[in-house]
């Protein structure tokens, strides 16, 4: 099988390639191939349609997967087009072209095409109503691939996070090192998410494609590992660990705010849960938070 992984240098394709590896002939692309742990990963800025398009018909691969976006939740606010480009025209084009040549697409999206006013974790079946333009581009995104009509499936994840790349964990014990306390919001709850269990899950999907992959809106799956927590909460947790393995002296001091309290440019679901029912009727079962920070932070510390 011949497979095309765009955002190979990011926390998720940093994870996937080798996975992938094992399951066909690999082309890995970024926008910064500098930073991708891939041997051979070329350059390709999904927002130029004839470089993509290109790379596509070159490349003539089976599989699609991909795992480029534009995470910055508050840049997006301030650049919604080149938001708009990466999440959402680039898979619509991606998933055309897969319609238009027998090839498969795997696609990730986000809790936050969501309000976070549900009182209960968000099913696939829910009515999405972003808040913020990260939200809305996702979504469009999704719409985009639904419409092409080529067979496909589409990953919900949430708070996704890693020993590489930029992200909660690593970002909060950068400041932990520079900062005797520390503000942190109590008010928005969802489900950290390793980004290798998200990749070792997307695997396990893709060797039951048949069972899982289709055309239309019936192929979006929520998938995150089990422990649903504040960010308040989440930093407690990796400052407590982070002390215990030794990779931090002394936890600095944590307070809770709510989040009209620590201003953001975008607005942030409260309640962003995702119900994982449906990838659990398959035999897929998510992961629990305590093992996965705990490999992440050993490999932090090993990276010192």
């Amino acid at each position: 099988m011949k497979i095309f992984l765009t955002g190979a240098a990011g926390q998720l394709g940093t994870e996937l390639y080798p996975r992938l590896a094992r399951l066909g002939s690999v082309v890995a692309v970024d926008l910064d191939p500098g930073n991708c742990k891939v041997n051979g990963c070329q350059a390709l800025d999904l927002g130029n349609a004839a470089a993509l398009e290109t790379m596509l018909n070159r490349t003539q691969p089976d599989l699609v997967v991909n795992a480029a976006a534009f995470t910055a939740v508050d840049r997006a606010e301030e650049n919604p087009e080149l938001a708009f480009l990466v999440n959402a025209q680039a898979p619509g084009r991606i998933a055309r072209w897969a319609g238009q040549n027998n090839c498969t697409v795997l696609h990730y999206s986000t809790d936050y095409v969501f309000d976070g006013t549900s009182n209960r974790p968000y099913r696939e079946s829910d009515q999405p109503s972003p808040l913020n333009v990260y939200g809305e581009s996702k979504l469009a995104g999704e719409r985009a691939i639904a419409a092409s009509g080529c067979r496909h499936a589409i990953i919900r994840t949430s708070w996704v996070y890693s020993s590489h790349g930029s992200n909660f964990v690593i970002n909060m014990l950068k400041l932990a090192r520079r900062q005797l306390q520390l503000s942190v919001v109590n008010d928005q709850v969802g489900c950290p998410t390793w980004a290798r269990n998200l990749a070792d899950v997307s695997i396990k999907m893709l060797q039951s494609r048949k069972r899982l992959t289709g055309s239309g809106e019936g192929h979006v799956f929520h998938y995150s590992d089990t422990d649903a927590m504040s960010w308040y909460d989440f930093a407690s947790r990796v400052f407590r660990m982070a002390v215990e393995m030794n990779l931090l002296e002394k936890a600095p001091i944590l307070k809770s705010v709510r989040s009209e309290e620590y201003p953001q440019l975008a607005r942030r679901p409260r309640y962003s849960i995702l119900d994982t029912g449906k990838l659990r009727a398959v035999g897929i079962k998510p992961a629990g938070l305590r093992h996965s920070l705990e490999t992440c932070i050993g490999e932090l510390l090993a990276n010192e």
